[in-house]
């Protein structure tokens, strides 16, 4: 299993990948830690193949402030039932769009789950395939970001997506 370093609009990021589906995706950090990261799911560097240069460009779109259909890329995820449902929840929220931890909870019939919620998108491998960004705690507050960058990126990914209140400027 291979990956790849590719150039965003907010830096540089990276792609693990198999031949069935997208293994990795990491956000924008010194290089070293980009790899350190990415090794975890693939041995070492390799060339694009139509999967992945496929998903390479998708995210690039989606980062330069485009709104592509990320809903074919198929990823590979060996989580539990609980993680799996909340990443299904997740990668439907639709771009310009947002929904809470509880509400993802109440969603999975598990209403007092939010802090769960919140852990399983914590562990989520394939951030921006899978939105996790998108996900924000009660009264819109930014809530945690295990991406590189933390809170400062998911921002910068929401005010892309042009989701009210992020990247807007302010009064004070």
């Amino acid at each position: 299993m291979p990956y790849v370093l590719f150039d965003t609009s907010i830096g540089r990021c990276g792609l693990a990948w198999s031949d069935v589906g997208i293994t990795a995706v990491a956000l924008p950090e010194p290089e070293d830690d980009l790899v350190r990261y990415l090794r975890g799911f693939a041995p070492g560097v390799g060339e694009l193949d139509a999967l992945a240069a496929d998903a390479v460009a998708l995210i690039g779109a989606l980062l330069g402030g485009s709104d592509p259909d990320m809903s074919s890329i198929p990823v590979v995820l060996d989580v539990s039932p609980f993680d799996k449902a909340v990443y299904d929840a997740t990668r439907a929220i639709p771009r310009g769009a947002t929904l809470t931890y509880g509400a993802v909870a109440r969603q999975l019939g598990q209403p007092g789950a939010a802090q769960a919620v919140g852990g399983a998108l914590g562990r989520n491998p394939v951030p921006i395939i899978i939105p996790c960004h998108r996900v924000l705690g009660a009264g819109r507050e930014v809530g945690g970001f295990s991406a590189p960058g933390g809170a400062s990126t998911k921002e910068k990914i929401l005010a892309i997506e042009g989701v009210a209140g992020f990247g807007e400027p302010t009064l004070f």
